[in-house]
């Protein structure tokens, strides 16, 4: 060990010869060596012995950066940043690491950005030139954000009932919903309404409340928290007679809805108020059989919403759909109160058939369990 600690690969290699003889080389030896022909100026046997490394331990971190170095300076560019990209991503799974290794993956990782950015840039002038650009659509622009890690990929988590082979997508196309247009018709009416009822707090209840009949569960924060408010006009499919009352031209523009009833579930129809300062976590919905829309009411600055990989800002008076079990969280980063109405409707893609099927089997699931639907929030 001592001629591969001074860098002797004539010795080392004759050292190594009687290891392999005896049996007693590993990962670690085969690295020793690769270090010491290296410091010698044998590329070879260094190359050699880093692919035995490899060969035996293959997210071996010191092994990946090694061999992403080795054919970096042997000019093959393409394998070096597939060596480089492993390690950072080998790297990212590991408890603590010492500095020189941290150091190294630093390295490794402002490597990997650096030629993502060069390709980026080389594949869209490559696109403008052939005039294949932007007006191919906001999804193809998705896709290489994507492709270059600028967005993440989320999908449909529901955290109750999934319905298989339904699209993943994060925020609807408004053009699929002709009814959003009378809905956004009514915006200062409804606004009226929910002034009246603004004025007095104590109508509005948290969100996410305590139920002492189902285990407590880890909300964030956020169980019985009044940052994050409710009015409701419909809860767990029914309508809130008293609360409607106060609200007749909400109920009104909402009427003709396709809202997805199933009985002690859903619609749920609500003032959601989400005060000063505050932020509704990251979570997923419990049945993507439904989409959530949101009309903005109150709106000051610095509020914001994302779903999956897209963050947009409330408009008052524009509406908008969204699959709510993609993961999703809002804020309220100003000084005053934000308010919405909040709703939710069918999947456009269900079939009337399939959307009959979906409330029998949750109705008849309350049914055979006799209790009321632990959906909190």
């Amino acid at each position: 060990m001592e001629a591969l600690q001074k860098g002797d690969a004539r010795r080392a290699r004759d050292l190594f010869g009687e290891l392999v003889s005896r049996g007693a080389a590993d990962a670690s030896i085969y690295l020793a060596l690769a270090y010491a022909c290296r410091q010698s100026g044998d590329m070879v046997a260094a190359g050699s012995a880093i692919d035995n490394v490899l060969r035996l331990e293959p997210r071996n971190l010191r092994a990946l950066l090694f061999k992403a170095d080795h054919v970096s300076e042997a000019g093959d560019a393409r394998a070096a940043a597939a060596f480089y990209l492993a390690a950072v991503k080998t790297a990212s799974t590991m408890g603590n690491l010492s500095d020189d290794l941290k150091q190294a993956v630093q390295r490794a990782q402002a490597i990997c950005d650096r030629q993502a950015g060069e390709l980026e840039t080389a594949l869209r002038a490559a696109l403008a030139n052939g005039n294949i650009d932007g007006t191919a659509g906001d999804r193809f622009d998705e896709s290489l954000d994507i492709l270059f890690g600028r967005k993440q990929i989320y999908v449909q988590e529901p955290r109750y009932y999934y319905f298989p082979r339904l699209p993943q997508i994060q925020f609807y196309d408004q053009q699929l919903f002709p009814w959003l247009d009378k809905v956004e018709a009514a915006t200062a009416d409804i606004r009226a309404e929910l002034l009246a009822v603004l004025g007095e707090q104590a109508a509005f209840k948290p969100y996410v409340q305590g139920d002492t009949m189902r285990p407590q569960k880890d909300q964030m924060g956020m169980v019985n928290n009044p940052d994050w408010s409710a009015f409701y006009l419909w809860k767990d499919g029914a309508v809130v007679a008293e609360n409607a009352a106060r609200c007749p031209k909400t109920m009104a523009a909402l009427a003709d809805l396709p809202l997805a009833q199933v009985d002690r579930r859903s619609p749920s129809i609500l003032f959601s108020q989400l005060r000063p300062g505050a932020r509704i976590p990251p979570h997923n919905g419990f049945v993507n059989t439904r989409l959530i829309c949101h009309l903005p009411l109150i709106v000051p600055p610095k509020c914001g919403f994302r779903v999956g990989n897209e963050t947009r800002e409330w408009v008052e008076g524009k509406a908008w759909l969204f699959d709510d079990t993609i993961e999703h969280e809002a804020w309220n980063l100003s000084d005053q109160t934000r308010v919405i109405l909040l709703f939710d409707v069918w999947r456009p893609e269900l079939s009337g058939g399939e959307r009959r099927q979906v409330r029998a089997m949750l109705e008849s699931i309350d049914k055979i369990g006799g209790a009321s639907p632990d959906w909190s929030a």
